[in-house]
């Protein structure tokens, strides 16, 4: 069964950064920097991150950034989505670079810039979204995925 983690290292007023990993057998493999909305201890839509837990992933063939992508990427299959998230529906991974990008889905990106005294920002964000969905899409080809949020902060 293949495993990714997201460890959440910095919550900050307007976003959530962290790291996402590939969980091996016996190691992790850094896969990308991740950004999200903020935590919020009541959900506000659009404009807070899931909770934490582990949750599957699956592809989703419909919707708008499904024809998006079909039209931008030649590799694009379905969105990649994370899926029984209690109170949470359509929580996606993609391409963007802030928290105006997210609307509690997930980001990733090659680099990231603080939130602590600016809105977090996360850069170089299509080639890290291209790396992680074709890994993401390999290992969900050969059986089920599953994604843990972890909390640091």
């Amino acid at each position: 069964m293949t495993h990714y983690l997201i460890d959440r290292f910095s919550s900050g007023v307007e976003s959530t950064l962290g790291i996402l990993f590939r969980q091996g057998n016996l190691e992790a493999e850094f896969m990308a920097f991740t950004l999200e909305d903020e935590a919020r201890t009541a959900k506000v839509y659009g404009e807070t991150r899931i909770p934490a837990g582990v949750y599957l992933l699956k592809l989703r063939k419909f919707g708008g950034f499904h024809k998006r992508y079909t039209d931008k990427f030649d590799f694009h299959e379905g969105m990649i989505e994370v899926t029984s998230v209690p109170n949470f529906t359509d929580v996606l991974v993609h391409i963007g670079n802030d928290d105006d990008d997210t609307a509690g889905c997930l980001l990733t990106g090659d680099s990231c810039s603080q939130n602590i005294t600016a809105p977090g920002f996360i850069g170089s964000s299509t080639s890290a979204y291209e790396r992680v969905y074709k890994r993401m899409l390999e290992d969900m080809q050969r059986g089920p995925v599953w994604i843990e949020y972890r909390d640091r902060a």
